[in-house]
């Protein structure tokens, strides 16, 4: 019988959806599966970077450029989008992957590097045996719907309120 993917929304304006993929990551990896991880927005190395390098089977890309948060968008904004939905494409396809992830997905969709349609193809292309995590702010309702499992983390309290940046190795 052949293991049966499912599809995870990691979404809403509380801290930790990235985490919560990079924590099923370690699992998966754990349980020697392939990963796939694609990270829209984000360019250079992050924390993360480091400690995926050392665990087998795991493939990390990232799809952004120069872009800093609330600059302007760019054609090169778009560009580094599209060729990360296609590469996403060919991982949730090829039955290659155990885990894709897709992180920050939403806020490309949000911003209009991406559309709706281009996100729920993915949905249509994956192969069932791939596990297919999605995240970030802003899931659209008819995502909501159509995944098996929806974490939305809720914000209660965050330290930025009170002007505290991000973190190397907490938030970056």
């Amino acid at each position: 019988m052949e293991y049966q993917g499912y599809v995870h929304v990691y979404t809403g304006n509380g801290k930790g959806k990235t985490t919560a993929a990079l924590g099923l990551l370690l699992r998966a990896s754990g349980a020697d599966m392939k990963v796939f991880l694609g990270q829209f927005l984000k360019r250079g190395e992050y924390s993360e970077h480091a400690a995926l390098a050392l665990l087998r089977g795991v493939t990390v890309e990232t799809f952004g450029g120069e872009r800093r948060v609330g600059a302007p968008l760019t054609e090169e904004d778009t560009v580094h989008a599209r060729r990360g939905l296609e590469r996403l494409r060919e991982a949730a396809s090829s039955g290659k992957w155990g885990l894709v992830i897709a992180d920050e997905i939403f806020v490309a969709v949000h911003l209009g590097l991406l559309a709706e349609t281009d996100v729920l193809e993915l949905l249509e292309v994956r192969s069932p045996s791939t596990e297919l995590v999605l995240t970030g702010r802003h899931a659209f309702p008819e995502i909501l719907r159509r995944a098996d499992l929806v974490t939305e983390m809720k914000e209660l309290r965050h330290y930025f309120s009170l002007g505290v940046p991000a973190r190397k190795g907490i938030e970056k």
